[in-house]
């Protein structure tokens, strides 16, 4: 199994120096370079300071800039918010500058409160078809000259400006739902889940639905499976409690957005008072500790193993949750000491 890095810059309050922040990202990557995850992810979110992500390709631009071998993913662009044109020409540009690095994630997007002002009109709930419209449009620009005529967008004759270095660019679907990773199938897309705080049945669920998609694609799928989820390595009751109010309160700001229940102010979302969400397990300290990637190394090398004996081809390490920045820098480097060799290759070469 493989490891990614998702991480945004993020605040949890108007005191904290954006600078740090910045590089906070920055120092976590390069750890996440050096340790040998395969791809560093950037989101994109719009007037948020829990996930300051304007534009995902200026992020990781800069991360490439200071790396070596970490790919750099797009997780995701929201397909509504963008025009092909100028999608296809960010995409291409980041490849260029990164020497052939771009991972390019596509997703239907996350908040009604966010579509609301980025896209006003459209429902939340229909920005797969955004997705799948755009997705192959960009493709088309970056082989040569094309001429839309969609429901969405329209355009006379254009290009990419300029052309990916990769000769094909890998692609990722955000997929949950069972038309997107039908979509996803189909198309020879890599996939991206995240199953939120639900328990491992939520992941086991979408084992079913991709099995279910590569069924009616005749047993064929080209692409890989990777399963983000909120983690926190620890060794102490102390960093074990930190984390889990940091991710309670992440969670009442997330609920926040979700139900569009309570104001965001200057950026900064108003908690759903938890005491409204505790008929919901998942907000439950034990269930959160037992859902996510949370725990000592040894718990989570026992729960990494069911995601790769599910099938799982990557396991992302989402590191942001409001938790204090030590200790996302312990966290991590735990996982790198700690877990990451429970799943090394067997050196062949000196096997007996």
């Amino acid at each position: 199994m493989k490891f990614h890095l998702a991480i945004n810059m993020e605040r949890m309050s108007p005191d904290t120096d954006m600078r740090a922040v910045r590089d906070h990202t920055l120092d976590m990557v390069k750890m996440a370079d050096a340790a040998g995850f395969e791809i560093a992810w950037a989101a994109e979110h719009h007037a948020l300071e829990m996930t300051i992500a304007p534009n995902p390709f200026q992020i990781l631009t800069w991360w490439g800039e200071h790396t070596r071998d970490i790919r750099l993913g797009i997780g995701v662009v929201n397909a509504a918010y963008w025009h092909p044109i100028n999608l296809a020409g960010e995409a291409a540009l980041l490849d260029v500058l990164s020497d052939g690095r771009l991972e390019f994630g596509i997703g239907s997007g996350a908040y009604q409160r966010e579509f609301d002002r980025m896209k006003p009109g459209l429902d939340q709930r229909d920005g797969w078809r955004y997705m799948q419209e755009i997705l192959p449009v960009v493709q088309r620009l970056w082989e040569g000259d094309y001429a839309h005529d969609g429901e969405f967008w329209q355009f006379p004759k254009a290009t990419s400006c300029p052309k990916p270095v990769q000769a094909k660019v890998p692609v990722w679907v955000a997929a949950r739902a069972p038309v997107t990773f039908d979509y996803a199938v189909e198309h020879g897309c890599n996939i991206l889940s995240w199953p939120l705080t639900m328990p491992f049945s939520e992941a086991e669920a979408y084992r079913a639905r991709l099995n279910d998609s590569i069924a009616r694609n005749g047993g064929r799928h080209d692409g890989s499976w990777a399963m983000m989820r909120h983690t926190a390595v620890y060794d102490s009751e102390a960093d074990r409690d930190s984390a889990i109010a940091s991710v309670r309160h992440v969670l009442g700001q997330f609920g926040n957005l979700m139900m569009k229940k309570g104001d965001v102010v200057n950026g900064f979302p108003e908690q759903v008072p938890l005491a409204e969400l505790e008929g919901n397990a998942r907000v439950d300290p034990a269930m959160l500790e037992e859902n996510l990637m949370f725990g000592s190394p040894g718990a989570v090398v026992e729960k990494l193993k069911m995601y790769e004996d599910l099938g799982v081809d990557a396991f992302v390490y989402y590191a942001s949750m409001g938790m204090d920045m030590a200790q996302q820098k312990r966290s991590l480097g735990l996982f790198i000491d700690n877990v990451m060799p429970a799943f090394a290759e067997p050196d062949l070469a000196h096997a007996d």
